[in-house]
Parts: structure tokens; C-alpha cells; sequence
């Protein structure tokens, strides 16, 4: 770190410390100097990609009119406190049942990339790493990829399991399977992700330890308004730290015979799990460590059960629910509790200020499935909600409803347009979509 007195604070500056590389937030410092206060440089814009697995129970979920007036169907309660800060977007659609046929496994696949997977693993680029590939080079990861689950086994309903695991694809060929664990997505944004000999003989030690000096130095050089501004930021790393090493404190769970046993590095229950995945990507954003994240809540065809809630059937199970009651009310329990963790992480980014808004304000946060009724593998209009500004371009707020069989990618078109990565085509676009601001 080098700090001027008389001259603005590098966007680029960090903490260093022993196996430490700590970014900074947006501060008031990194202004350049002679800039009035609505004229300073726009933070940049950000945008993730968060997949939720097996459909949605979509006549709880599509709102009946149109406009900001909209009623939020009950489904979508969980984020009612946020409801200006996201639309619904309902008439899109994925392209599926194309060539090598198959219905579930790649939906995730297709999602991202408009693209057909097949059955010997090939897919096409995604939206997320066409924006890897333009923005990259502005920051110290090109993209960020996280996930609730590893990829396992060797075939899911005939296709590879990279297929139904794999939101992002940087080729046909070339899959970038989402990382499940916490610490080595801390360590990938705060460390070497090689942990120094000092560190692994001393785990208790935060790595907030190893900057200390530089943090209090920098403390001394900036605004009051800045010193808090960095304070509740390096409370937010200790705080997702402390998470991590409790998570890793604790006793592994007995799993029934022949269960596979999980990463002793990763929270058991789903809501810590997530929430804390959900944390880092904030950090990333605040940083700017990265301007592009997928995050996967879990994979396709998805078994994972939910014994917190009192639903002990596979998710995948419920999803095929022939229309009996209960198997409905307890799917539903799952996605509500879904959009309760997407709604946490949504909270955080706009808790964080950033310029004259807040982090949230500057990012684009797209919510969905590449399925939509999943009883019915059905690919036509997905659940889809598109939350933040994207530093001024998005009008949030609304039910907009386009034609029925509207691609996916056009959305992902326009959201490239609004990052500064833009794209003549991705998979079976047709062009940007409109109405969005």
C-alpha cells in the first residue's frame, strides 16, 4: 500500500500482510482530485447470475398484472421489503429438447448459453464468461464462480454431471464448475489461495491480523467518512472469516449408511451455506476482486432434502409432485426458503454505500431456473427476476411480461450492453431485450 496525501488513492490499492492481499472499497480517497461532487467517476457495474434447481411452482410465482402496481404473489413474500429494488420477468424462455434430446439434466447448461448441451459434453460459452473475456483484465479475478454442491458422479440422466453442475462455460468444450467451498473462495479473494506455513500452523489467527498496521496506517490518511466506511468493511471480513473457521470447527454429522460423507470445510445446514457464499460474492463486489459471479444454489436434479424445514423428500422427488397437495406445500417451503437466502444477499449488497447509492444500486442481480414448471420439465416461461440498477440503466420495480417464447439470452444481451461487454449474439438471442429501464 502507498498512501499520498496529496493525491487520489488508487482504485487498485490493497492490504498486504503475510499470505494477505486485501482489496478496498469504494472510497471517498479514490476520487480524483478537481472532480465536484456530482461529477467523481461512477463506480462500476456488476452482475451475477444466481440458479435455483427443478423449476418453480409458477402459478405462485407469476404475478397477474402488469406495472409496479403489481400484487406480489405469495410465493415472493420473501422479498417483499425489497420489491423496488427487483422486477419480475415473466414470457422467457430456454432452448431445450433440440439435438441429443433430454429435458432436465441441462437446463443449467442451457441457461447461461442458449446452447443445447450433448450428450459428449459439449455446450457453449455462457453470458457470464463473455463478460469474463471483455472486463477481465480491469480486475484481479476475471469472474467468480461459487457453488452449494460438488459436481459427483459420472452420468445424470444420461448426460455427463458437469452438465446439470455447470452454470458457466468459457467454450464448447471448456466447463468452469462452480467452487463449493468457503474458504477457498476467502482465500481466492484475500489470499495467495496457497496458505503460508504461518497460517496453517496458526488457523485462529484472522487474516485481518496480517494487515493491521497498513489498515491503521490508511486509517489515518482518510476522511472520517472513509475510516468508517473501511472499518465496517473489514468488520464484514472478520465476520465471514469467524463463519468460515466455526464451520470448520465443528463435528462432522452422522449420515445415514452409504450417504456421501460432506466437505468437512462447509456449514451442513443449506441457509448458512448459502448466506456465507453469498457474503464472499458482496466482498468480491465491494472490492471489485471481481465484476462477474455465477452462483449456483444447487444442481439440476438436485436430492438435496431440507430436514430444518420438517421436508425430508428429495427436492428433485418434489418437484414431480403430480399436483398432490403435500408434495406441493412442502416444494413450495423449499423455494420460499430459497428467495429468503436470495433475499439475505440482496440486504447486504444494499446495506453497502457505494458513491451516491448503495453497492446493490450498481449491480445486476439476475434469480432463476432453466426450468419452469418442473413436474413438467418444462422450458418455456422461466422464473426470472432481475434485481439493482445497474448504476442508473435498470428501472426496477415492475412485472414486465414479454411474448411467449422470448429467449433467455436476450436478457443476458442486454445486461452485457449495460456492464460494457457487449455481444451481437449468444446462442439463440435475437436481440437485446427491451422495456428493462
Amino acid at each position: 500500500m502507498n498512501v499520498l496525501s496529496n493525491e487520489p488513492l488508487s482504485r487498485r490499492t490493497v492490504l498486504r500482510g503475510l499470505g494477505a492481499t486485501i482489496a478496498l472499497p469504494w472510497l471517498e480517497a479514490m476520487t480524483p482530485r478537481g472532480f465536484a461532487a456530482g461529477g467523481a467517476p461512477k463506480p462500476p457495474v456488476r452482475m451475477a447470475f444466481v440458479y435455483v434447481p427443478n423449476g418453480i411452482q409458477m402459478k405462485q410465482w407469476t404475478p397477474a398484472t402488469e406495472g409496479a402496481d403489481y400484487e406480489l404473489p405469495d410465493l415472493l413474500k420473501p422479498l417483499a421489503k425489497l420489491r423496488g429494488d427487483f422486477s419480475v420477468l415473466s414470457g422467457l424462455a430456454a432452448l431445450q429438447g433440440g439435438h441429443d434430446g433430454g429435458n432436465h439434466a441441462p437446463a443449467m447448461g442451457t441457461f447461461l448459453t442458449g446452447v443445447q448441451p450433448r450428450r459428449d459434453a459439449r455446450c457453449g460459452v455462457s453470458a457470464d464468461q463473455v463478460a469474463a473475456a471483455r472486463l477481465g483484465h480491469l480486475t484481479r479475478l476475471p469472474s467468480l464462480e461459487m457453488g452449494c454442491k460438488r459436481v459427483g458422479g459420472s452420468s445424470c440422466d444420461g448426460f455427463p454431471c458437469v452438465v446439470s453442475s455447470t452454470m458457466s462455460w468459457t467454450s464448447p468444450t471448456q466447463p468452469l464448475p462452480s467452487e463449493p467451498s468457503p474458504r477457498a473462495v476467502f482465500d481466492r479473494l484475500f489470499g495467495t489461495g496457497k496458505p503460508t506455513d504461518a497460517r496453517q500452523a496458526d488457523t485462529r489467527r484472522s487474516i485481518l491480523d496480517t494487515v493491521g498496521d497498513e489498515a491503521a496506517a490508511l486509517g489515518r490518511k482518510v476522511s472520517t467518512d472513509d475510516r468508517h466506511k473501511i472499518d465496517e468493511y473489514l468488520t464484514s471480513v472478520r465476520d465471514v472469516e469467524g463463519r468460515i473457521q466455526r464451520a470448520e470447527s465443528l463435528p462432522v454429522p452422522k449420515l445415514p449408511e452409504g450417504a456421501v460423507r460432506p466437505d468437512e470445510k462447509i456449514p451442513s445446514d443449506f441457509a448458512p451455506y448459502v448466506r456465507l457464499l453469498g457474503d464472499l460474492m458482496v466482498l468480491a463486489f465491494q472490492t471489485d476482486v471481481t465484476r462477474v459471479c455465477s452462483f449456483i444454489f444447487d444442481s439440476e436434479q438436485s436430492v438435496r432434502s431440507y430436514p430444518e424445514l420438517g421436508v425430508k423428500a428429495a427436492h428433485h422427488n418434489l418437484s414431480h409432485h403430480g399436483g398432490k397437495e403435500d408434495m406441493v406445500k412442502q416444494i413450495l417451503q423449499i423455494e420460499r426458503h430459497h428467495l429468503t437466502q436470495f433475499a439475505h444477499v440482496l440486504n447486504r449488497l444494499k446495506t453497502v454505500r457505494e458513491g451516491s447509492g448503495t453497492l446493490l444500486d450498481n449491480c445486476m442481480i439476475a434469480y432463476g431456473s432453466g426450468l419452469g414448471d418442473g413436474d413438467r420439465h418444462d422450458h418455456k416461461d422461466l422464473p426470472i427476476l432481475l434485481a439493482g440498477k445497474g448504476g442508473g440503466s435498470l428501472k426496477p420495480g415492475r412485472h414486465v411480461r414479454y411474448p411467449a417464447n422470448t429467449p433467455l439470452t436476450n436478457l443476458w444481451l442486454s445486461m452485457l450492453d449495460r456492464v460494457g461487454a457487449p455481444a451481437a449474439r449468444l446462442g439463440d438471442s435475437t436481440g437485446p431485450l427491451k422495456s428493462l429501464d
